[in-house]
Formats: C-alpha cells, sequence, structure tokens
C-alpha cells in the first residue's frame, strides 16, 4: 500500500479549507484517509501562525514508514524546516502560451514586411 501526505479539500465554494492527511494513493483526494497530520487555511495571510498547523512528529513518522509527500507539502516541510530545500526547475513556466506566440510571430512577420518596403 503506497502512503501519501497530501491535502484534502474542505470547506464551501470560494472559501477552502485544507486538511493535511496521511492516505492511500488509492483513494480519492477527499475521499478516506489513514490520519489527519494538521490543517491549511489559505485565506489567512502568509505571516499567520495559524496558515499552516502540522503535527511534526506524526508526518516524521510516516516520512520513516516511507510516505510520499505531493509538492506543496514539500514546500511546507521546507518552510518548516523539516526537509532540505530543493531546487525546483520549471522551464517551460516563463514561455508564453500558443497564442502568444503565434501573436509574436504575426508581429515580427509585419516588421520584417515594412523593413522591406523601406529598403
Amino acid at each position: 500500500m503506497a502512503i501519501k501526505i497530501r491535502l484534502a479539500r474542505g470547506g464551501s465554494k470560494k472559501r477552502p479549507f485544507y486538511r493535511i492527511v496521511a492516505a492511500d494513493s488509492r483513494m480519492p483526494r477527499d475521499g478516506r484517509f489513514i490520519e489527519k497530520l494538521g490543517t491549511y487555511n489559505p485565506l489567512l495571510p502568509k505571516d499567520s501562525e495559524d496558515r499552516v498547523k502540522m503535527d511534526v512528529e506524526r508526518i516524521q513518522y510516516w516520512l520513516g514508514q516511507g510516505a510520499q509527500t505531493t509538492d506543496r507539502i514539500d514546500r511546507f516541510l521546507e518552510a518548516a524546516g523539516i526537509r532540505e530545500k530543493t531546487e525546483r526547475n520549471n522551464p517551460n513556466r516563463a514561455k508564453p502560451g500558443k497564442k502568444a506566440q503565434q501573436r509574436a510571430e504575426e508581429r515580427a512577420a509585419k516588421s520584417a514586411e515594412a523593413d522591406t518596403a523601406e529598403a
């Protein structure tokens, strides 16, 4: 059984609230979980202590049992000093989308035509 430490969404529409849970990876996001390990409230300010609450001892226990964490939970653990900060690489992040690339190509073609017309 593969265990994941992940977020389970709660709260009403447009008012998210998350539980940090240890769950079987085959279970649905908001479905059955093994243990509640903390909470995350994204509506609170970033400097608030109540934004992320974790039971660090239990999280370390589950990590010792081989549980995998999601990217968001990794960031929480890095902020808490439990995990070492890892370098992330997303080369596609800065690239514009397909439509923006097409518009840029069209603009370049028009400016090239204008330059040849002037010469």
